[in-house]
């Protein structure tokens, strides 16, 4: 299935969710419709006008914002007060300030770690679960991407990530990065930035897309995504154990969830998807047998809008 129309929003809005951080709100679609929200990757992905056109405009009222020092959101780049707990309190506060009283949770890589949280904290607010490309955000998981695995598939262009490391410092490269990442001078912020973004976006699709790694040659963009995410993951996404998401599934077993996977996605392994549905056989697993990671790809994308698709008769 191809993408609906291109389509804007019925409304675009900030909202302040603390002292520090205001959000980037979008609407669109159907504003009687069925209300789904959508969570972006990373984290610090923020959200782009493609991601709207999984969704039938004319049946769902359909949510998008970008998560806290992401994308459109202030101030960009930010690390205080950035947690997946804060995340969850403010998906909520988006639910509440819409007056939304139920609605379906759509999220791909870090988005599907974020649906699983929110979902095993507010489930009764959840009616339907779409996730793509499990990320359960494990030491395991961090430890094959940004250590030892993805390396031996893509040696070109980890050399480069592990060479920006000296030698005495890549026994851990993530508390490497992070090391740099917060430094004070904006160079080395900014070097480490690019060079750890590149390499999510150079292993991110079955065939790799050149323009989908110069896109962080836009040093705020380098600087939302890598920041971010290593300090989430230098902070093992601030859950109280290694496994806390499945360890917690049995709060949305009742909940109808579909999950779609890329057989070959190298950025999360289909390794986190059969180990989430071995412990939850309810939901509806999918493998896209030519896929990598990133939603914008064929199988991918049309397994993902097939669900949408059928979720109008779910929850």
């Amino acid at each position: 299935m191809d993408f609906f129309s291109e389509i804007e929003p019925f409304k675009k809005e900030f909202l302040k969710v603390s002292e520090i951080h205001s959000l980037y709100v979008e609407q669109c679609g159907n504003p009687t419709g069925k209300p789904i929200i959508f969570l972006h990757g990373g984290p610090g992905g923020g959200t782009y006008p493609d991601l709207r056109r999984y969704f039938d405009p004319k049946y769902y009222h359909i949510i998008l914002f970008d998560q806290r020092g992401s994308g459109l959101s202030t101030p960009p780049a930010e690390l205080k007060e950035n947690t997946t707990w804060d995340l969850v309190a403010d998906i909520e506060k988006i639910r509440t300030h819409l007056q939304i009283e139920t609605w379906h949770v759509f999220g791909g890589s870090w988005g599907s770690t974020l649906a699983l949280a929110y979902a095993e904290t507010y489930p009764s607010r959840v009616t339907g679960l779409i996730l793509r490309g499990i990320f359960l955000c494990r030491p395991s998981e961090i430890k094959w991407f940004y250590q030892e695995g993805a390396s031996q598939i893509f040696p070109d262009v980890w050399e480069s990530f592990f060479n920006h490391i000296p030698p005495e410092e890549r026994d851990n490269l993530v508390q490497a990065y992070y090391k740099r990442l917060t430094d004070k001078n904006n160079d080395v912020r900014l070097a480490a930035a690019k060079i750890w973004s590149k390499w999510e976006a150079a292993t991110s699709r079955l065939i790799v897309d050149p323009s989908a790694i110069d896109d962080f040659d836009n040093p705020t963009l380098a600087l939302q995504f890598a920041r971010i995410e290593c300090h989430y993951f230098i902070n093992n996404a601030f859950f109280k154990t290694d496994n806390w998401l499945i360890e917690n599934i049995q709060t949305i077993k009742h909940i109808p969830c579909t999950i779609i996977q890329g057989r070959y996605d190298v950025v999360c392994p289909v390794r986190s998807a059969w180990d989430l549905h071995r412990a939850w056989p309810e939901a509806t697993l999918k493998i896209v047998p030519d896929a990598g990671h990133s939603a914008g790809e064929v199988g991918i994308r049309s397994a993902l809008i097939e669900a949408t698709e059928s979720f109008k008769t779910k929850g």
